[in-house]
Order: structure tokens, then C-alpha cells, then sequence
């Protein structure tokens, strides 16, 4: 077992090197469409490597080529398994940046870090999410702000759905979950409290095949409605997908 486990890591981390010469050496020189293809392409061989499988809902709504997307937080495998699907702009919190190889990689495949309690980064970075969004990219991030245990929700912040609401875009929630081959929450996915990075995926790799669901919902219009309500509908549409009860938003829990 401990032979296997040792393989598979080797294999994650060759891949992960692959990845960062990719981005090194072909990035630079190619538009943005090819190096989406990379991006889709690498993710899947990632996740087949984590034995993870992807999956889209088939009762899921069109997705958008164009809006900002919010997800549920679980793991670090939520940024591939979108990617996997459909490569997007990721916003997330400056700690992945500290990742062994992926938070390099996360930053190479435009993926933008925010720091905690920086007002002034959080303005700069909300110009270039509008910037964004307006030049016809599909813009991600995880309005929990961190990951929380399957079958559990945190209430979303509202503080980025406004570039969506400057850009003029639609924001599309989608529903992301691992189940096991019985179809219950896989209990080597959750990447909460105190856990590693290295720790959750040598959990993963040591577990069970996961099969990653996505659960693509109906967008929401973003002309004319407020931040808040915005995060609200999405929160409670997220919430209604993974059948977990809501609680009625405030202020202050909206992140505002």
C-alpha cells in the first residue's frame, strides 16, 4: 500500500512539473482559447491521477461562456474540477499561493490571490475582475471565503459579486460535490480545520475513487439588483442543490 501511495505522489508531482514548464515555456506564446485547452487538458490528468472522476449534472442549466461563476468551497480539487470542465479567471484567498507547486501553477493559470483584510488589494483586485469580465472571460471564486465540510454551507460574501454587477455580467452558482461509490459525501475530501495541503491529498490518494459532481444552476441577472441580494439568491440556489437548509441572510454575514 505504502508502495502504491508513494507511485501515485510521484506521479502528481511529475505531472505538476509538467505543468509549471507548460506554463513557463508555452503560455507566453499562445492566446488565451489554447491555453484554456491546456488548462482543461492538465486538470483532467490530475484528477485521474487523485482518482477523481468528473461529472456534470445532467439536470444541470446551460452554462454561460461568459459570467462570473460562485461555487461552494470544499477542497482544493474545487479549482480543477471546474477547470476540468470549464477553465475560468479563479479569485481565492493568498494562502494557495503557499502550496507546494499548485498554488505556483494556480498562479500561472491566472488565478488571482487575496489577501485577508487587505481593503487596498481588495479594490485593485475588484477593478481587474470588472476589466475582466467586461473583456469576455468566465471569472470564478468561492464566496464561503474558505472551505467547509460537505453538508454544510457558510454564508457567501458579497463583496466581489459587484464587479459582475459593474461588468454587466450574469453570475452563474454552481453546486460542487464528491460522493463515494456508494453515493454518500466521500470522507476523504473535506479540507477544513487544520489540514495541509499535502495532508488532504495523500488522504485523497490513499481513499477511494471520488467522483466529483458538477451541479451547473440557472444564472442570475446582475442589472439593476444589489450585491447583497445577489450572494443571497445564489447562496440559497447552492444551498436548495446540495439539499442543505438556509437561514435567512443579514448584513453582516453577507460580508459587507
Amino acid at each position: 500500500m505504502k508502495i502504491l501511495l508513494v507511485f501515485r505522489l510521484v506521479r502528481v508531482v511529475l505531472h505538476m512539473l509538467a505543468g509549471m514548464a507548460t506554463c513557463a515555456l508555452v503560455f507566453p506564446w499562445i492566446g488565451g482559447a489554447a491555453r484554456n485547452g491546456h488548462i482543461r487538458r492538465w486538470s483532467r490528468e490530475l484528477l485521474a491521477m487523485c482518482n477523481v472522476t468528473v461529472e456534470l449534472a445532467a439536470d444541470g442549466a446551460p452554462v454561460l461562456a461568459h459570467a462570473m461563476v460562485v461555487a461552494n468551497h470544499v477542497s482544493w480539487l474545487d479549482i480543477f474540477v471546474i477547470n476540468a470542465l470549464y477553465p475560468c479567471r479563479f479569485v481565492a484567498k493568498a494562502e494557495i499561493r503557499s502550496w507546494p507547486l499548485a498554488g505556483w501553477l494556480a498562479h500561472q493559470a491566472g488565478t488571482v490571490f487575496i489577501a485577508r483584510g487587505n481593503r487596498r488589494d481588495l479594490r485593485h483586485i475588484f477593478k481587474g475582475l470588472v476589466h475582466n469580465l467586461q473583456a469576455g472571460e468566465r471569472v470564478a471564486f468561492f464566496p464561503e471565503g474558505t472551505t467547509a465540510a460537505q453538508g454544510t454551507l457558510l454564508p457567501f460574501h458579497a463583496n466581489l459579486f459587484e464587479a459582475a454587477i459593474d461588468a454587466g455580467v450574469q453570475v452563474q452558482p454552481f453546486a460542487l460535490s464528491y460522493v463515494d461509490g456508494e453515493g454518500g459525501a466521500h470522507p476523504a475530501v473535506d479540507f477544513v480545520g487544520e489540514m495541509s495541503f499535502v495532508e488532504s491529498m495523500i488522504a485523497i490518494l490513499k481513499g477511494t475513487r471520488v467522483h466529483a459532481r458538477v451541479h451547473a444552476l440557472p444564472a442570475l441577472a446582475s442589472v439593476g439588483a444589489h450585491r447583497r441580494e445577489l450572494a443571497e439568491v445564489a447562496h440559497q440556489a447552492v444551498a436548495s442543490a446540495l439539499g442543505i437548509p438556509t437561514v435567512p441572510f443579514t448584513q453582516e454575514k453577507s460580508g459587507t
